[in-house]
């Protein structure tokens, strides 16, 4: 930290009028920023005991020795319209932070009256620039929401939500278009960059005249009809965990050696934040016994069925049909499959 700050109010350029006022926070709008995150952060409001005591201790960390740092926004009644707070905090040196300082966004808040007008990009920006160049913190991270994470990538973060991370070099660190000593970042970190995916396998199987064998879910009323399979395992192998799938849901054991017969992607959505990759083997053709002598697990499945793959398109939502159909058709031909267009409304 560089003890010489002072707070200051940020300057808008000429061509910026229109965007918000921001200034540095002082320990005079400790309150105010304890009562934003006790109002519009935390999933249950401080009590007044502790928005004192939170008040208490974030005046002190907000003068220039201290170790916070805010930027807000005023409302026209003088009331705290946005505010970013950020606790910075020292870690060992590393090429990519050679100053040892990491900062954790700690609060980012707008009040409702004045939400959609940029203010919150705007404050965390302020913030941001204010620990880079001035206070030379180079590795910054928080944890957010699924919603407010496109946000913060803007910026420069990565990872999932619970824990998204940047590395930044303010002007003081590197001149202008100079590159960081090493780009070499912890293991860690940047498995933490990596966008997430869901790993899932799938057992395409049909009875002796080709005709597909599904399940009918009693818990994804989205996915009524199904092939046998489910989600890896972490450190599981695909076949592996695919023996496992179908031995837990038809009490089967899968015939190998595997063969793949398609890989289906399906987008992040709200409802499911993550990517899935999805690797669909050929579980052969089943006789009329085998077929009956499914034990189904009663907690996913009430029922296997077999039809015809036209009948199919009636039972399923049409991406799960083209799903289907790509994968029968993959068997059918020898060519394996490919559709990225599983999951998108």
């Amino acid at each position: 930290m560089n003890p010489d700050t002072t707070p200051t109010r940020i300057a808008e350029p000429p061509d910026t009028a229109a965007r918000p006022a921001v200034r540095a926070a002082t320990p005079a709008d400790a309150e105010a920023i304890t009562r934003m995150r006790s109002e519009h952060v935390l999933s249950r409001p401080l009590t007044e005991e502790w928005v004192r005591r939170t008040t208490d201790e974030l005046v002190p960390r907000l003068t220039p020795a201290g170790d916070a740092r805010a930027f807000v926004i005023d409302a026209p009644d003088g009331t705290m319209a946005a505010c970013a707070l950020g606790l910075i905090a020292p870690v060992l040196p590393a090429p990519s932070y050679p100053h040892g300082l990491a900062a954790r966004v700690h609060v980012v808040a707008t009040h409702p009256d004045h939400r959609r007008r940029g203010y919150a990009r705007a404050v965390v920006g302020a913030l941001l620039d204010h620990l880079a160049d001035t206070e030379e913190v180079t590795l910054f991270e928080l944890h957010t929401s699924s919603q407010a994470a496109p946000l913060y990538r803007e910026f420069g973060f990565a990872g999932s939500p619970a824990l998204m991370r940047m590395t930044r070099h303010g002007r003081s660190t590197a001149a202008a278009g100079a590159q960081p000593d090493s780009t070499w970042v912890p293991p860690r970190q940047y498995a933490d960059s990596l966008p997430r995916a869901t790993a899932y396998v799938c057992l395409y199987v049909t009875d002796e005249d080709d005709q597909p064998l599904q399940l009918h879910s009693v818990y994804s009323p989205s996915h009524p009809w199904h092939m046998i399979g489910g989600a890896l395992e972490f450190g599981e192998r695909p076949w592996d965990g695919l023996l496992r799938e179908c031995r837990e849901e038809t009490g089967m054991t899968a015939a190998g050696p595997p063969r793949l017969l398609a890989t289906v992607y399906g987008q992040p959505r709200a409802q499911r934040p993550y990517s899935t990759l999805q690797l669909v083997f050929d579980g052969g053709r089943l006789t009329g016994a085998q077929i009956r002598g499914l034990t189904l697990n009663p907690h996913e499945h009430d029922e296997a069925r077999v039809l015809p793959l036209a009948q199919w398109r009636a039972l399923m939502p049409a991406r799960d049909f083209v799903r289907l159909s790509a994968v029968a058709e993959a068997r059918r031909t020898g060519v394996a499959a490919y559709v990225d267009t599983w999951g998108d409304a």
